[in-house]
């Protein structure tokens, strides 16, 4: 990993940005009070949550950029690479940065429940922009979580800080959803529109059988979206997933294609992108409720 700088512990940011330990697997930073810093790409080894409130350049996000602007919210996963290109010019940071290692989780709800924060993902590169309202409470919580570290570490000490940065990312999960619902209505109608069209043209096409089945991943390429924010948009957006609507326009095709009689199920199933007919035959019964043989029959 040539010029990127590794972080597996949470010191380890500390002691490169100036910031005192305060517990040895969470921090909390006020990085406008920090000194400037140089660019630079860093893997993280733990969980980050970023406030950015200066705008420092393309933020790389993986091998991609981030869509960033000031007044954004940044979050980071184990393992992911995130940083500013190094130009040889210092920065100075301004924002808020919380930084927890996944042992903290270690037996508690968060723990279990932490994939489920699709904002953590590298495919979600839809930054959270936050009002000054909704600003104001995600800096409440981070200094919440600070002055629990400042409390002298008991018993009660993880819970509470875990609890806290639950809240957190609960507040972002609302944030995320406020941000799909005030974004166009009319742009998401048209996703749906060119979503269906597109899947129309890919069983209208030899696709299938070149690629095999479309995928949501797919799908969200072609659509110029994050597989996350896709699957995301079409829940909230039809209240099915994606992969539904993609199952259902599959067996429409299918009911279409298995109407004539001049193909067998076996060619109607290779048309479709199965590898195997008996799969075909499996959910086509699953969904329509008789067997492909049987449904030709009765229509």
């Amino acid at each position: 990993m040539k010029g990127i700088l590794r972080l597996d512990h949470v010191f380890q940011y500390n002691d490169l940005m100036g910031i005192e330990t305060l517990h040895p697997l969470v921090s909390v930073a006020d990085l406008s009070t920090l000194a400037p810093v140089p660019g630079g790409l860093r893997s993280y080894g733990f969980y980050a949550l970023f406030l950015k409130e200066v705008s420092c350049g393309d933020l790389v996000y993986g091998r991609q950029t981030y869509d960033y602007q000031e007044g954004t919210v940044v979050c980071l996963a184990p393992g992911q690479v995130f940083g500013v290109k190094d130009d040889g010019r210092l920065r100075q940071p301004k924002g808020w940065a919380l930084l927890f290692h996944p042992d903290l989780l270690r037996g508690t709800a968060l723990g279990r429940n932490i994939r489920n924060y699709t904002f953590f993902s590298y495919e979600v590169r839809e930054a959270l922009h936050l009002s000054e309202q909704e600003r104001s409470t995600v800096v409440e919580c981070l200094r919440n979580i600070r002055h629990e570290l400042e409390h002298a570490i008991d018993k009660h000490s993880q819970t509470l800080i875990v609890n806290n940065i639950e809240m957190l990312l609960n507040y972002c999960v609302r944030f995320y959803d406020r941000q799909f619902v005030t974004r166009s209505r009319t742009a998401n109608k048209d996703i749906l529109v060119r979503f269906e069209e597109l899947l129309h043209d890919y069983f209208e096409s030899e696709l299938p059988q070149t690629l095999g089945l479309p995928t949501v991943q797919y799908c969200a390429e072609q659509l110029c979206l994050s597989p996350n924010y896709f699957g995301d948009l079409i829940k909230r957006e039809t209240g099915c997933t994606a992969q539904e609507h993609i199952r259902a326009r599959l067996i429409d095709t299918a009911k279409e294609l298995v109407f004539d009689g001049s193909r067998s199920i076996g060619d109607v199933a290779y048309m479709l992108g199965f590898k195997y007919p008996q799969h075909f035959t499996r959910l086509f019964k699953q969904v329509v409720g008789c067997s492909p043989q049987e449904y030709r029959k009765v229509n």
